[in-house]
């Protein structure tokens, strides 16, 4: 084992990516590090008291963390559940720390051990060992159904169990995205399931979920509400601090801040936009948030339909006004997106894009300009699929729409439940749609799984090997600038082919309760319950 620090180098690149913002309104910023301040090993366990109850307003698809792309989902599984690292945030720097794991030693840059914590167990009663991590890495990696995150372990060579509690990964080469992939939010890929619960429960886990989090899972009543209680035996002294915790799947936001002024709900996963100066003004709630890392978009579907014309997509590409967009669907909150990635990612965001001549934006006579080279010369009919996911989506499809018909695109509007849309979607029965790409802390996330030419969420069915080599490239490279120039270029084939138009990024904002104490703002959009408490 050599003596260079390997892990600070991977510590520092994801660190000096996020850069420090202004995430807290009403509080300050003592109070966003002092809300994450643990507690020293050997305080006595908490007594659990307190029921939190929290709107969930977008939708939820599995509480399987192997196999959701949803932000809200994500929400919730990181209560029940813990990754081999976790996401810390000290209100100055995101960093990667161990979780399920005790200790995290990189013996050489393609070689990770991981000593696990003694004594932890599932919430099934069965213990949480290596060949529990082993399981959960192998069904991310290689099992079946695939799991859409199996791209983060595609360099994992090796899984090599030392003993009950240390396992050593080995990977083909230096994997600078392998901090975030590991954690147990929004990594996904290093989350540990319960292998007795996944095999009792097959392809039903994600209804019946079973972690080793701070919180398990009780039921889930469908269109209603999620019930989590607290876990008496969980490995974190002092946590958690609340009995229960119900997530409310509540579509109507005005409905929701109403209950919260009313004192029925503590908080909301997401503030709609154009309710947030009615929350701002309202003396009994806190509001957390900003441009986070994300990006929304227009989908075209390259595989089949009108779309299949490179130069049709272009077209929208440049014919959608963005600040009409940001003015009229987002409140005039969001920040114009020219490219994928996104003001968070230090060293990779271009903060003079807007003047640098890359990336989507309007440019009427240019859309006309490459509408005029696209194989139908008459009106082109296009059906977009939306749906009340979130509280934008339909106003964007509906400001989007008169757009199109200014370069001879009449798109037909269909509403659709989030399900059956989620299903139209991924099935690829769609000529456009619109959707959001969210919580993301580095480049490779922002990119190469959305739009790898075999990918499961390349929705648009985009298939370009160029793209896919530049962002595996990036994968190995610990340096910034390096790695930047790789994925610029790969945006600018992304951009050029474009089989999406981008539009924006989103602020996220939460909202809770004055009488709510102990909420830690992490920059990717998590919830993390276990630390906080109601007064």
């Amino acid at each position: 084992m050599d003596d260079t620090d390997h892990k600070s180098i991977l510590e520092a690149r994801i660190s000096a990516q996020m850069r420090r913002r202004s995430f807290l309104k009403g509080v300050g910023a003592a109070a966003v590090a002092g809300a994450g301040a643990g507690l020293l090993p050997g305080m006595a366990q908490a007594a659990q008291s307190g029921h939190i109850r929290i709107a969930s307003l977008s939708h939820i698809d599995t509480l399987d963390p192997h196999f959701t792309g949803f932000l809200n989902a994500i929400q919730v599984i990181n209560n029940i559940h813990n990754g081999l690292l976790k996401v810390t945030y000290d209100g100055e720097a995101v960093r990667f720390e161990p979780d399920l794991a005790e200790e995290w030693v990189l013996e050489d840059e393609k070689t990770h051990l991981f000593k696990l914590r003694d004594g932890v167990t599932f919430h099934d009663g069965t213990a949480c060992d290596a060949e529990a991590v082993k399981f959960s890495l192998l069904r991310v990696k290689s099992g079946e159904p695939k799991s859409p995150h199996a791209w983060k372990l595609a360099l994992l060579e090796e899984i090599e169990i030392v003993d009950p509690l240390t396992v050593r990964l080995k990977f083909s080469k230096p994997y600078a995205f392998l901090p975030v992939a590991l954690t147990g939010s929004t990594g996904r890929a290093g989350t540990i399931v319960s292998p007795a619960a996944v095999q009792k429960y097959g392809a039903n886990y994600g209804r019946n979920p079973v972690g080793t989090g701070p919180f398990k899972f009780v039921s889930w009543r469908e269109n209603d509400s999620i019930e989590l209680e607290a876990n008496p035996d969980y490995f974190e002294p002092g946590m958690p601090k609340i009995a229960k915790a119900t997530f409310l799947i509540m579509r109507e936001a005005s409905t929701a801040v109403a209950a919260l002024m009313a004192g029925q709900i503590d908080g909301m996963s997401n503030c709609p936009l154009q309710l947030l100066p009615q929350v701002e003004a309202f003396p009994g709630a806190k509001v957390y948030g900003g441009i986070e890392g994300n990006y929304s978009f227009v989908g075209m579907n390259t595989r089949k339909g009108p779309f299949e014309d490179v130069n049709l997509r272009r077209a929208v590409a440049y014919a959608i006004d963005r600040q009409t967009v940001i003015k009229q669907a987002y409140f005039g909150r969001a920040q114009q997106a020219f490219t994928p990635i996104s003001p968070p990612m230090t060293g990779f965001f271009d903060p003079n894009i807007a003047s640098s001549g890359r990336g989507h934006y309007f440019d009427l006579d240019k859309a006309k300009a490459f509408r005029a080279k696209a194989a139908n010369q008459g009106e082109v009919e296009a059906v977009y699929i939306m749906s009340e996911r979130t509280a934008v989506s339909t106003r964007v499809a509906q400001t989007i729409v008169p757009m199109l018909a200014e370069i001879g695109i009449k798109a037909k509007l269909e509403l659709m439940e989030p399900t059956a849309w989620v299903q139209r979607r991924n099935d690829r029965d769609f000529d456009m749609f619109d959707f959001e790409w969210v919580a993301d802390l580095d480049p490779d996330e922002t990119l190469y799984p959305e739009f790898r030419s075999d990918g499961s969420w390349n929705y648009p069915g985009w298939v370009n090997t160029n793209f896919d080599q530049l962002c595996a490239q990036a994968q190995g490279i610990l340096d910034v600038k390096e790695r930047s120039k790789l994925y610029n270029a790969a945006e600018d084939l992304l951009i050029d082919e474009a089989p999406i138009a981008m539009l924006t990024h989103m602020p996220i904002y939460k909202v809770f309760s004055t009488k709510v104490e102990g909420f830690n703002y992490i920059p990717a959009d998590l919830i993390n319950l276990h630390g906080m408490s109601l007064t």
